[in-house]
């Protein structure tokens, strides 16, 4: 089950919120129901497209429940116990995604061993991620320990960001777990989010994501000069609005029942420099790694170069058990790494339109190394995509821009901090009234329905509509 499913609209969805509402009758101010109503929705969540992957999961959670609480009991042995609880989180992640991959490149060098043929479950890397999170903020005490099992599970199991995140830190929410309120106005604009996201997905990466794959996938061997580039700027934006529009789903949904989840995107594509990209994309992991891995090495004080390439690594290596996903990351990695001996360093005397198109270039040259997972079709594109091939255009390309031209335009407009600049404008040149306030709200409510409208008619018969970082 995905937010862009119409089960997960108007069945799904209505469901949770009629019991989640009654449960706050029965509450009475606290939030035993509320929460309890939340975990069970959850899980069922979780567990509609493969209910025995819920077991390993709360088997994650009384594992990481029971370390945290010796963590935050033990004085001694309390780095012990966190080296423990990590440990087995990278074990049980690792076991899952990477053991088929690594067992793979063994038998490749000769060495005689069975492959294991493990089904990778959905949403592993973040609800692992936010599990190391919760023992990490425990042991450096930033957070308090959570005593009660069931609270612990609704940390980890949250649906609106379990199975692609953003990545939720245990002390970003670990007090509204207990405590929490969700007023008139943050209903509205968890609402108004939410359907944000939703026409992202729906309106714009799915449309993005045909084109993608016509040129991408089901053309590869006839691909022109032209189809390259039409191809990977279409999967460009479909990425992009893809998980920036499940990131807004998420965050909206947690706003509504009065969570408040930290922003992922920041509109990366209007970046001048691959270090301000990665500042924008994703910030969630880019912030956990931060934390939790470049600063524990020596971040900026020692061996700085090596500890970005070692982050790099595991980021492309986080994403899937693939090679391209190793090269993804030691291609950035490298970028990220020389940007702060050069381009950093100058930067300011650089005109921003040429930095601009510098950025454009190079995370669209890596977004073809994200894309293909089979290292000839990526040699094969790649061919095309620097004029190897002698076709550079053709009816299918043409058919591409031309009739999805406002899609493109819409696209790339909404790549661009639009409603920031809008509301800006608005309120410096609109006086101040009753008027404003309701010309606002009236605008927001007929954006919102057409929004809405538009993706259910979309859906209606929709193949291509899974979001692209369950994959993680």
């Amino acid at each position: 089950m995905v937010f862009s499913d119409l089960f997960f609209l108007f069945v799904f969805l209505p469901a949770f919120i009629l019991c989640y509402l009654g449960a706050g009758f029965l509450d009475r101010g606290k939030l035993l129901w509320r929460n309890s109503v939340l975990v069970v929705f959850s899980l069922i969540f979780y567990a509609w497209g493969e209910p025995v992957y819920v077991f390993l999961m709360l088997l994650c959670v009384l594992l990481n429940w029971l370390a945290g609480l010796v963590i935050a009991k033990a004085e001694r042995h309390r780095k012990c116990a966190l080296a423990i609880g990590v440990a087995v989180n990278i074990l049980i992640l690792g076991t899952f995604k990477y053991a088929g991959f690594f067992a793979t490149q063994l038998c490749q060098l000769g060495l005689e061993m069975p492959v294991p043929q493990i089904a990778l479950p959905i949403g592993i890397s973040f609800y692992t991620f936010q599990s190391i999170s919760y023992l990490v903020d425990v042991y450096r005490r930033e957070a308090r320990v959570q005593h009660n099992l069931w609270n612990l599970l609704l940390y980890i199991s949250m649906f609106p960001q379990l199975i692609a995140g953003p990545i939720v830190r245990y002390g970003t929410i670990a007090e509204e777990i207990h405590e929490r309120k969700a007023s008139a106005a943050d209903i509205s604009d968890g609402v108004f989010r939410f359907l944000i996201g939703l026409g992202k997905k729906v309106i714009i990466a799915n449309q993005m994501g045909e084109v993608a794959d016509q040129l991408l996938k089901n053309g590869l061997q006839d691909l022109t000069v032209a189809g390259a580039w039409v191809g990977i700027l279409a999967f460009t934006l479909q990425i992009y609005f893809d998980f920036s529009g499940y990131s807004d789903m998420a965050i909206g949904m947690g706003r509504c029942m009065g969570f408040h989840f930290n922003e992922n995107f920041n509109h990366p594509y209007i970046s001048r420099s691959i270090t301000e990209f990665w500042r924008r994309w994703h910030i969630s992991l880019g912030s956990f790694f931060r934390d939790y891995l470049y600063i524990p090495l020596g971040g900026n004080r020692r061996h700085q170069s090596l500890n970005i390439l070692v982050v790099w690594l595991l980021t492309g290596l986080w994403h899937g058990a693939s090679w391209n996903f190793v090269l993804w990351g030691v291609y950035f990695g490298v970028i990220v790494t020389l940007e702060k001996y050069t381009l950093l360093k100058v930067q300011a005397r650089i005109p921003s339109v040429l930095l601009h198109l510098y950025s454009i270039l190079l995370f669209v040259v890596g977004w073809g190394i994200f894309y293909f997972d089979d290292f000839e079709a990526m040699r094969h594109f790649f061919h095309a995509f620097t004029g190897g091939v002698e076709v550079w255009t053709d009816i299918t390309v043409e058919s591409a821009l031309l009739g999805r031209f406002w899609l493109w335009l819409l696209a790339v407009v909404l790549c661009m901090p639009v409603r920031t600049w809008v509301t800006q404008w608005y309120e410096r040149h609109v006086p101040a009234s009753a008027v404003k306030s309701l010309v606002a709200v009236s605008a927001k409510t007929l954006l919102s329905i057409v929004i809405l409208v538009l993706s259910t008619a979309l859906l209606v018969g929709a193949t291509n509509n899974a979001f692209i970082y369950t994959r993680f």
